[in-house]
This record gives C-alpha cells, structure tokens and sequence, in this order.
C-alpha cells in the first residue's frame, strides 16, 4: 500500500501576470522502503514536487496523501507537527543554521523532539562520524567548505531517523568517496529502518543506487522505472 501519493499535482506560479506550470498534473504512488530518484533537467518540476511532498509548499490544485491524510488540508501548525515527526529533509543550499556548531545543526532535531541529552549526543555524533566530521564538530558553517556543510545537512536529516527523507541534490557539492560514503548511510537507514528515500537528481552516482527512477519534464511524468535488487 502507498504510504505517499499524489493526485493531480498542479503548482503554478505567477499567476496575475505569465503563469509558469512548475507541476502539472502529476500523480504518484510512493511505497514504504522505496529509494526513488527523481531525474530531469533543470526547471522541470522535481524540486516543487519534493516541496509539495514535504509539506513546505501547497499546490494550486491537486492533493498530497501520506498514509491517505490530506497534508495539504493542514493547517501551519499541523504541517510543522508533521515534518519534525515524520520527515527528514536535505536541502541544496544546506540551509544550516548559522550560529550553531556542526554538532548543534545535527542535534537540533532531536532537541525539538525532545529527545533525552544522552541519545542526542551519541547520534549526533554517530552521523558526524559517519560522513567524516568527526573532527569539525565545534565548527560553524561558516567555517566549513561547501562539500563538508552538505555532510552536516545530510547528518542532520538523518539524526530522527525520519520514515521519509526527501533529498534535493544532496551530493552536489561532493567528491566520489564523499558520495560513495553518504549513499552507503542512506541506504543502511532504508535497509534497517524501512525508511523512505526520494532525491531529487542530476547525478549519476544517486540514479545508480536507486530502485526506481522517475523522469519529469515540463512539470509532468514521462517515465517511471522500477529496477530489481
């Protein structure tokens, strides 16, 4: 059974003066444990589409269901409630916060979900050391390069061990082992945790490792591949 799907995602933007359809109509199922790439060339619709999926953004017409609840009936507050339970996210531009360390943008989650100081610690620091920051955790992004801020946010997203991460373009900024490391953690939660995976794409790196890979272009589906093992 899906544990995501949307109905006729619509998301237009300008509309009082030259509409531009950034989605248009898409329908999909998600299910539970999928690692899913999304893939197509830029503008065609997979950043809205993970947006609209993690309830950061409402569509212009058309519905998002996770475990058949509307999200996109919710309201601010209940979508807050949502993600900081449910989902973790990777953003491109990292979106780290600036005053915090290394290890304060990994524990931060947990921190809202009130998790104990003891389990804080011990994951945060189980993920820095994971994707190789061991020995930046008192760094500010500030103090980071690009590749080493994409690790933390990465770190981060997996910190709650979420049941849907949703990741845009999260191996940008990394070299092959960097990659080759984060994918290797990605797909150890979505093994031992059942947790689901969507990237949004260009690199080939991430469309190996899926099992499915979707393709948009013009903000519609025009493929969807489902591969063994």
């Amino acid at each position: 059974m899906a544990v995501i799907r949307t109905v006729d995602l619509h998301k237009i933007y300008d509309e009082d003066t030259v509409p531009v359809h950034a989605l248009n109509g898409v329908s999909l199922a998600v299910e539970e444990g999928e690692f899913t790439a999304i893939v197509g060339p830029s503008g065609s619709g997979k950043t809205t589409l993970l947006n609209m999926i993690g309830g950061l953004d409402k569509p212009s017409r058309g519905s998002v269901f996770i475990d058949e609840q509307d999200i996109t009936s919710y309201s601010d507050n209940q979508l807050i409630d949502f993600r900081l339970k449910h989902i973790g996210f990777v953003f491109q531009a990292y979106n780290l916060i600036p005053v915090l360390t290394a290890y304060e943008n990994v524990e931060f989650i947990m921190l809202l979900q009130k998790r104990p100081k003891e389990e804080r610690r011990v994951r945060a620091m189980e993920l820095l050391r994971a994707v190789g920051l061991e020995e930046k955790t008192e760094k500010r992004p500030t103090e980071l390069s690009g590749g080493q801020q994409q690790r933390v946010a990465v770190a981060r997203a997996l910190a709650s061990k979420p049941r849907f991460v949703l990741a845009d373009e999260p191996t940008a900024n990394l070299d092959s082992k960097s990659t080759a490391g984060l994918l290797d953690l990605m797909q150890e939660l979505n093994q031992n945790e059942n947790a689901t995976f969507i990237f949004s794409t260009h690199d080939q790196r991430v469309i190996d490792r899926a099992r499915r890979v979707l393709t948009l272009e013009d903000g519609k589906i025009v493929s969807d591949e489902t591969r063994q093992g």
